[in-house]
């Protein structure tokens, strides 16, 4: 059995079971903080790395700069990255999770120290599994019309909080209506993205996602350097509004994210959806085979 692993700034690596946040943390009181998650997998020599780390930590500085979070130096972040997957096994991907909390009530006051740390753990059987064998979704309603949180900065649209109280009441929703996942619809009828992934689809030699300026969705790394790429499979890239009934039509549709990878949606609120051929090709261009898990 892996052991997950955690470092701490300012103290290093530290175990696993150590308590690090206080009772009055405001990660925890308000959910006032910013994180990144990362797939970890093998670097080519001998050891781990983060996928897409650059890309990461680029997204939690814009997050922490929207929500006026005083993240440590990027520097300081890399380390705290690095010397959390040297201790991580070659042969077994994980999840590498950075998190920076605006620190204690007091402490914040002050204009003091925030808290920051680094885990990583072990990928769930669920999330194999979805990668593997593609998930089924039922839509549900966001609450407010596709362009709502572009005049609402409050609203804290494309920013990755620790705030995910509705995202994950979103997701324990849908299993509780047997289906895998949820995908979340505007008010106004489109689809947006799903609480903890990214939408992407296939429409002849297009692939596509929904826009990140005009509705405010979190911008997923992992589908933004698929798109950027899309030529090297011979397609070309587009940012496009949709309907869920129009994903029904397409020649692909699946919810990307930086440790499940590439989930096939097989259906949508219970009408199957054709399977893609170009699934497994995405799977593999993203390096999410032959991992040896």
């Amino acid at each position: 059995m892996v052991q997950p692993v955690l470092v701490v700034q300012g103290r290093g690596v530290v175990p696993a079971d150590t308590p690090v946040l206080r009772a009055d943390d405001l990660g925890v009181l308000r959910g006032d903080g910013v994180f990144e998650t990362m797939h970890v997998r093998p670097d080519g020599r001998g050891g781990v790395e983060p996928w897409l780390l650059d890309e990461h930590l680029a997204r939690m500085a814009r997050s922490a700069a929207r929500m006026e979070l005083a993240l440590p130096a990027e520097p300081s972040l890399r380390e705290l990255a690095a010397l959390a997957c040297a201790q991580w096994p070659a042969e077994v991907e994980g999840a590498l999770r950075l998190v920076c909390t605006r620190g204690t009530e007091a402490s914040a006051a002050t204009g003091g120290p925030v808290t920051c740390f680094a885990t990583v753990n072990p990928i769930g059987a669920a999330t194999l599994a979805a990668r593997r064998d593609g998930i089924t979704v039922t839509t549900i309603s966001l609450g407010y019309p596709a362009d709502a949180r572009t005049s609402a900065p409050w609203l804290l649209g494309g920013v990755k909080s620790l705030s995910y109280a509705i995202n994950m009441a979103s997701q324990r929703w849908a299993l509780a209506q047997g289906v895998d996942d949820a995908l979340w619809v505007s008010a106004d009828g489109y689809a947006l993205e799903g609480p903890t992934s990214t939408l992407v689809w296939l429409s002849g030699d297009t692939l596509c996602t929904v826009p990140v300026e005009t509705t405010g969705i979190l911008p997923g790394t992992t589908a933004r350097h698929l798109l950027d790429n899309a030529g090297d499979l011979g397609w070309t890239a587009a940012e496009r509004m949709v309907t869920p009934a129009e994903l029904a039509a397409t020649d692909g549709v699946w919810l990307l994210s930086s440790v499940r990878g590439i989930a096939e949606l097989r259906a949508i609120d219970g009408a199957a959806t054709a399977p893609s051929v170009h699934t497994e090709k995405l799977r593999a261009y993203l390096g999410f085979t032959n991992l040896g898990c």
